[in-house]
């Protein structure tokens, strides 16, 4: 839905457990009629689809997309932004680092990551640019120590890149829609942070890329940089970027000096915790982080020491072990919360960073995308569990809250 003049707004529907299409449309059309009716009432309503790679394959048989398309426009709903992160199951199972799997060293991931464009293309309204967001190229454990399969990673991963941004180059050139494609940094991703981000595009992808497309397409160095920008964008994932305890304000200047553009905001929180001296007060908190211990996602923690350095630890329990510490000051762990809420008992949620951002976007449209995304409630404690319809809108109208705030 639109917010403010600028800024389109929905949420990630991969909150809805569902691999096949069948078990997607099914979830769209129990949700986002009473969602979309809290939020919107008779005005157009935005749906974030994530697709998985069997979902979106079925999507194109029989008949399927235009049986979709009907059904948005009968609904008066629209899609501007698809969540193409992950790519085979993502609920009800073990998915830690394998969200990564394929990475974009992989025909697997490019392929997916076209027919995901294409889908959107069809989809999209004439007025609108549209967004998918993917992975940080691999996961970073994979290949630690190992310069030479790291630069290996890296090119391979470029090549695929640029394949996508001259797709939709003649996506743009044929019927007119922008589209990007926006790579989303977490932590322990290949590109987890801003500094990683600048090195890429000025050592990788902007080099690479503007060989590849002045060779295939005859143009211009200066043109071929212009079109790779265009269509290759960040996706600023708040809880991402807040959990690395980067300051969106210098996040988005670095950024918009280097001519990095932000295709999509995902506005999620994590959780954090400031470690007091005493120690009954200490175990507390390490009581209330291990009530979030479970088997289905990564929860990357990162620690703040007395001296102002950061250490990571890959998942929570690996972070548990290391508790007892007492140089540490601080704790931020990736897992999605409700953004609505600031406190979770003893623990507190990274909202404030949604805040920042917020009021950043208020004053400079950095992106016309925003997509609140807390995918996790399936596995959130039951005390911090809200009805699922219920909380999605909430947090919607809390962020349209905090647009209308003077």
């Amino acid at each position: 839905m639109k917010i403010d003049s600028n800024y389109q707004l929905t949420y990630c529907t991969n909150i809805h457990p569902g691999e096949t299409w069948s078990a997607v449309f099914r979830n769209l059309k129990d949700y986002v009629p009473v969602i979309g009716k809290n939020l919107a009432g008779d005005q157009p309503f935005a749906i974030g689809l994530r697709l998985s790679d069997l979902a979106s394959r079925q999507l194109l048989e029989n008949n399927q997309l235009q049986e979709l398309k009907s059904w948005l426009e009968t609904n008066n709903f629209y899609v501007f932004t698809f969540n193409g992160f992950p790519y085979g199951g993502f609920h009800r199972q073990t998915v830690k680092d394998e969200v990564h799997q394929p990475d974009w060293t992989t025909p697997d991931r490019l392929a997916y990551t076209k027919r995901l464009f294409d889908i959107l293309a069809a989809l999209l309204p004439d007025d609108q640019e549209g967004g998918v967001s993917t992975s940080p190229l691999s996961y970073k454990l994979w290949h630690r120590d190992d310069q030479a399969k790291i630069n290996e990673v890296f090119k391979t991963s470029t090549e695929h890149l640029v394949e996508i941004a001259l797709h939709l180059k003649q996506i743009k050139e044929k019927s007119g829609k922008l589209l990007h494609l926006d790579i989303e940094p977490e932590p322990d991703g290949l590109l987890e942070n801003s500094k990683e981000v600048v090195a890429y595009f000025n050592q990788w992808l902007i080099p690479i890329g503007s060989d590849y497309l002045v060779n295939h397409l005859g143009i211009s160095k200066e043109e071929a940089e212009e079109s790779l920008r265009e269509h290759i964008q960040i996706c600023y994932d708040v809880c991402h970027f807040a959990v690395a305890f980067e300051e969106p304000e210098t996040v988005f200047n670095l950024f918009q000096k280097e001519n990095i553009k932000i295709g999509k905001v995902q506005i999620s929180a994590a959780l954090k915790a400031e470690f007091p001296k005493e120690s009954a007060d200490r175990q507390k908190i390490k009581q209330a982080f291990e009530t979030l211990v479970e088997s289905t996602y990564l929860h990357q923690v990162v620690e703040k020491r007395s001296n102002g350095s950061l250490v990571q630890y890959n998942d929570l329990p690996v972070a548990l072990a290391h508790f007892d510490n007492q140089d540490i000051s601080a704790w931020r762990t990736h897992f999605h919360v409700p953004i609505f809420v600031k406190h979770y008992g003893i623990l507190a949620s990274t909202q404030e960073d949604i805040v920042k951002v917020i009021a950043l976007l208020k004053n400079h449209p950095y992106t016309q995308h925003l997509e609140a995304e807390t995918y996790t409630w399936e596995v959130l404690p039951n005390e911090i569990k809200l009805n699922l319809a219920d909380s999605i809108t909430r947090e919607l109208s809390w962020v349209t809250a905090q647009f209308n705030k003077e």
